[in-house]
């Protein structure tokens, strides 16, 4: 009898562990959800300038979970595919954006008031993101987007059809796929004369120059012109509209457009929550002209810090903070420029292309079959029209490994793969390019640089990203929100968990299996449990 009892407690205690385990979060029921995306946003950022920040990034690191070990974790760290894995909970071998230039581009599609521009939609996206869940949930959410780029403003809502804006000839508008004109508000915000009113500005520090411990001028910053303070911005209307991209104040006016945005959809003042995703580009157009280590990225970030400042307290009169859930990250990192690197940090570096490598694949292709199978490289990856190649009964996996070979002897180039190679490779770089190359994507051959190594034909002095370098990978990862305990965590996490965690944050079901996972110092459980979310498919 005493054994019986035993064991029936014993069952109802592992029973009672169980249910602990499987316990839901609590969800939160904020009225807004706000995702700020900054291109070219290294972690490293907020440690580095943190002491001068006093505004919205100052609020964000001192009020949130702050995960300074975020990672872009994929091969192409590049803005498309960067701005696809934040909400969609997915690497981009899921998402199908692998590449800047295989993103949003559509000419099926015209850019409203500029119908010479290239369209742009989200029709190789794929899959959902948070903002169809929230949508499956509430048909009447609200979603605002908001970025000077297509692709930060498409992106990270996927092909959800809500307002969705970005900077085109300097002005604030969006493609057919998501409208045939514009809401009358826009038309007003763009009659404004904003951008033509910084023309002949001169950008100059914002603290005085003794807070700032970088040079002031480096050879090898904006291709060798214009490379000390202060910089005068260009003197007429038209040409202030071309080239205000490259500018802090470009990020004052996206801030800007997206709180009159918000203003007019009453985002946030419903029960249950809107959207509301902004991507701010400056970061990055000052980021590769000048470099990570510049004077110009340092006031640059202090510039966002102060507006994102303004912006959080704007808002805040019309949602209160208790009723607001904010996310930030970034798309991806940028390595330093090759040459300061050399100089300053006395490093090998370099610079190295595999433009020249296609150019002969294409020649010699061409020769004996009198045919243009796009063979080019972009971001690390060869592609070429493979189905093509087949049927012409060229032997892929033979022109793969001859590919392969040649890309081997280049400096810089630490690993070279083809599809049979990748399949079995276990380095980091090759789980990169799985979670990245989709099974259908029409590839060569992919590659992964030296350390401090940067794709570049040398056309250009300035920084870039698109590697797997540590300094590319490395973004933050930041929630703010009622509930949210705020705290440093240096564990590394991925851009991937950030949907699912918003998620289970809001009670809501993710309509497809996801690659990121509930982050558990944002959503908590009962004692002892733990979150679930439904996994991708292993790769």
């Amino acid at each position: 009898m005493r054994y019986h009892r035993f064991v029936t407690l014993a069952i109802a205690l592992c029973a009672s562990r169980l249910a602990a385990q499987t316990t839901a979060p609590t969800p939160h029921h904020p009225s807004l959800v706000v995702l700020i995306a900054i291109d070219q946003m290294r972690a490293d950022y907020l440690d580095r300038f943190g002491a001068q920040f006093t505004g919205g990034l100052a609020r964000l690191k001192r009020a949130g979970a702050v995960y300074m070990g975020g990672l872009q974790d994929h091969a192409t760290t590049e803005t498309a595919p960067g701005h696809a894995t934040m909400l969609s909970g997915r690497e981009p071998v899921h998402t199908g954006i692998v590449l800047n230039d295989l993103g949003v581009p559509d000419p099926s599609t015209s850019i409203i008031g500029a119908p010479r521009a290239m369209g742009a939609s989200p029709a190789r996206f794929r899959g959902t993101t948070l903002a169809d869940w929230l949508i499956a949930r509430d048909p009447d959410t609200r979603i605002l987007s908001v970025s000077r780029k297509d692709r930060g403003a498409i992106l990270p809502v996927g092909r959800a059809r809500g307002d969705v804006y970005w900077f085109v000839g300097g002005k604030f508008t969006t493609s057919t796929y998501y409208a045939d004109t514009l809401p009358s508000w826009v038309r007003a915000y763009d009659n404004r004369p904003g951008v033509a009113a910084l023309a002949g500005t001169t950008w100059t520090l914002l603290r005085p120059a003794s807070d700032y411990t970088e040079s002031d001028s480096e050879p090898w910053e904006h291709d060798g012109s214009d490379i000390a303070f202060p910089h005068r911005l260009p003197s007429t209307a038209d040409s202030i509209a071309s080239r205000i991209a490259s500018y802090p104040w470009m990020d004052s006016l996206t801030l800007d457009f997206a709180l009159e945005g918000a203003r007019q959809l009453k985002l946030g003042e419903r029960a249950h929550p809107d959207l509301l995703v902004i991507s701010l580009s400056t970061t990055d157009a000052v980021g590769h002209a000048y470099g990570p280590d510049s004077r110009e990225i340092h006031d640059q970030l202090l510039r966002v810090d102060h507006w994102l400042g303004w912006f959080f307290d704007s808002l805040a009169a019309r949602v209160p903070p208790d009723r607001m859930v904010v996310a930030l990250t970034g798309d991806h990192g940028v390595t330093s420029i090759p040459e300061y690197t050399v100089a300053v940090k006395h490093n090998p570096a370099g610079r190295v292309s595999l433009d020249d490598v296609a150019r002969r694949v294409n020649d010699a292709l061409d020769a004996r079959y009198h045919v243009d199978f796009g063979v080019r490289v972009s971001g690390g990856v060869m592609l070429g029209d493979v189905a093509a190649l087949r049927a012409r009964g060229v032997n892929v996996d033979s022109l793969s490994n001859a590919i392969a070979a040649d890309m081997r002897t280049r400096p810089g180039i630490a690993h070279v793969y083809t599809p049979r190679s990748l399949r079995t490779a276990t380095d980091a770089a090759a789980v990169r390019w799985r979670r990245t190359l989709p099974a259908d994507f029409p590839w060569l051959v992919c590659a992964a640089v030296t350390p401090e190594w940067i794709w570049s034909n040398g056309q250009s002095l300035g920084a870039d990203h698109g590697q797997m370098n540590p300094e590319d990978l490395n973004v933050p990862i930041v929630f703010m929100g009622p509930g949210i305990v705020p705290h440093r965590i240096e564990r590394p996490v991925r851009t991937v968990d950030i949907g699912p965690t918003l998620a289970a944050y809001l009670g809501l079901e993710p309509s497809e299996p996801l690659d990121g996972v509930v982050l558990r110092e944002v959503v908590h459980t009962a004692p002892g449990g733990t979150t679930i979310v439904r996994a991708a498919a292993p790769r």
